[in-house]
């Protein structure tokens, strides 16, 4: 059993309004009913974590989805531990993960990461974009955390563009916030999140790190349409995901 969890809870600040993020129009279609539009077809009822005015995308989603209240902003390793109490329990055996202002993302990118994490024997798969620079269109994934690799180029970790080292900050490959998780694994694990880190946040992508110490397997897969990991984070990342709808 499979279980969709979207990171829904953001304010959006950049997007310069009082509305959630989730809720800003792709070609007339909120951001968020994009995204479940394009995996209605495997998850039947996803969860959504809100926080930032979450009655709103409520209201705009109405009942078909399973929603957690994130009560403060403190990161997204702390928006799953707000889900913990609400899924550990249902017997899932993996929980993917997707932030909710990605309306490109396709049923195809989620069903690779299942497989690629059962296969592999992984305890987390994620979808990686390679970009070639940071120009035009590619200046969106800027901002993204960049994927950092070992002597045999495994994934070791993710680092937040925040605390990212300048020579890490021109690494090419960057993460779109899509992975799945080993639930037993995961749900074993979020309370130990630390955040020691510049935000002072509760980040998911520090579960690489920690798998990584444990000795546990990590997967990854490039996805080969890049705009597929673009997230909409202000006006120019909305610009260039409508071009690309």
């Amino acid at each position: 059993m499979n279980q969709l969890v979207i990171l829904a809870g953001g304010k959006g600040t950049r997007m310069q309004s009082d509305r959630p993020k989730v809720l800003h129009n792709v070609k007339g279609i909120p951001i968020i009913k994009r995204l479940l539009r394009n995996v209605e077809n495997i998850f039947e009822r996803p969860t959504i974590i809100v926080g930032y005015k979450g009655d709103e995308v409520i209201a705009e989603l109405g009942n078909g989805y399973l929603y957690v209240r994130q009560p403060e902003q403190l990161g997204t390793g702390h928006a799953i531990l707000c889900a913990k109490s609400v899924l550990a329990h249902k017997g899932y055996q993996n929980i993917l993960v997707t932030p909710g202002d990605s309306p490109l993302i396709s049923s195809e990118t989620l069903k690779k990461l299942v497989d690629l994490r059962q296969k592999k024997e992984a305890v987390i798969s994620l979808a990686i974009v390679s970009v070639p620079h940071f120009e035009g269109d590619f200046a969106s994934f800027y901002n993204f955390g960049r994927v950092i690799r070992g002597d045999n180029e495994d994934v070791t970790g993710i680092v937040e563009l925040k605390d990212a080292s300048e020579e890490q900050k021109r690494i090419g490959e960057v993460n779109t916030g899509y992975y799945c998780f080993d639930a037993d694994w995961l749900w074993e694990n979020i309370e130990k999140l630390k955040n020691e880190n510049v935000a002072k946040e509760y980040y998911l992508t520090d579960m690489f790190r920690m798998a990584f110490e444990q000795g546990e397997r990590i997967a990854a897969c490039v996805i080969e349409n890049p705009y597929e990991g673009l997230g909409v984070n202000d006006k120019q990342q909305l610009a260039v995901a409508e071009a690309h709808c």
